[in-house]
This record gives structure tokens, sequence and C-alpha cells, in this order.
């Protein structure tokens, strides 16, 4: 119930903002687990992902943002959770696996950290590990342009990424985060 008021109230405030134009929901399956893969360029992605997605998201979030009372309530009732940055976080991993086994959406922002000049860094391996230790869909998605008031903002999901290539290498985490990665980019190529 909350996440949907916030959704409500945060999505008419970025309306007035941003011109946000949003291209295929439709490749979004409106069932089972789900992870949305993001490029990373403002602390604004994840209201903007969270807005224009058909499906209620929860994301991971860094530790310090949890660490202030306010904040952690807010973040926990968006659905959002904890991760240790720079270090493996067994627990955030649990987390993330047990709500996808649950048929949530979990959303990623593989880079872990802004771009600032917009350009797609290399991804960490977790989305990778998130993508083979669950049966759900992966979902590239490309935010497109500037967070300036006014401005025009793409936000496109991509089809889902079909690993079949990989499959017969047996790959990696970080390969698995790299096929991710070039999905994402090539969204931005396609449509910047």
């Amino acid at each position: 119930m909350f996440y949907r008021f916030a959704r409500f109230i945060v999505k008419v405030i970025f309306k007035i903002m941003f011109r946000i134009e949003v291209i295929g929901t439709e490749n979004i399956p409106k069932k089972g687990p789900v992870i949305i893969c993001s490029n990373h360029i403002s602390n604004y992605d994840p209201p903007v992902v969270g807005i224009t997605s058909p499906r209620s998201i929860d994301f991971m979030a860094k530790e310090e943002l949890f660490e202030k009372k306010w904040l952690n309530v807010l973040l926990s009732n968006l659905n959002a959770f904890p991760v240790k940055r720079g270090m493996r976080d067994r627990n955030a991993l649990r987390t993330g696996i047990e709500r996808l086994e649950k048929g949530h959406t979990l959303g990623l922002f593989p880079e872990g950290t802004r771009s600032k000049n917009g350009e797609v860094k290399k991804g960490l391996a977790g989305a990778g590990f998130f993508a083979m230790r669950s049966n759900a869909t992966v979902i590239p998605c490309a935010i497109i342009g500037s967070y300036e008031k006014f401005s025009k903002l793409q936000v496109v999901y991509g089809r889902p990424i079909e690993f079949k290539t990989l499959e017969k290498e047996k790959p990696g985490a970080q390969e698995v985060t790299d096929e991710i990665m070039g999905n994402i980019k090539s969204l931005l190529d396609e449509h910047r």
C-alpha cells in the first residue's frame, strides 16, 4: 500500500520535472521472477525505474543509507534491502534470491556506482550471480538523457536476455554480468 502511494507521488513530481518517455514495458513479464538491470547515471535512477516499470521492484541499496532510522524505515517500506559495497555480502545475496524465489522483481544497477560521463562501465559479478542462481527473466534497461529540469529522459526496457550462447561455455558470474552489460550498452547505442 505504502509502495503504491509513494510511487504515485514520485510519478507526479517526476512528470513535472522531467519529460520521461518509456519504451518496451511489454518486454517485462507480468508474472514470475524478474531481474531488471539498468545503467546508473544518477541518484534518481531507482525511482525512475520504479515508476516506469509495470511491476513493483525490490532494490538493493548501499548499506550506509539504512543507518539513519527514518531512511531505514522509508527504504524498507519501499522494498529496498541493504548491501555492503566493496565486498561479498552473503546476506544481501541471500535476500535477493529469496525475493526472486517468491516471484518478485529485483532491480539492480550492476555498475555498483554512478557513471559520471554516462558511459557504461564494467558491471559487478552480483548481477550474474542472481541470473545464474534463479529462474528469473533478465531484462536490460537503459536510462538515456539528463536529469536537468524539463529535459527529455528515455527509459528503455529491452527484450529478455537469452544466455543460450553462454550456456555451452559454463560461464562464471562475471561473464554473465558482462553479457548483461553488453545488452544495456546495445540499448543505449540504439536509442541515443
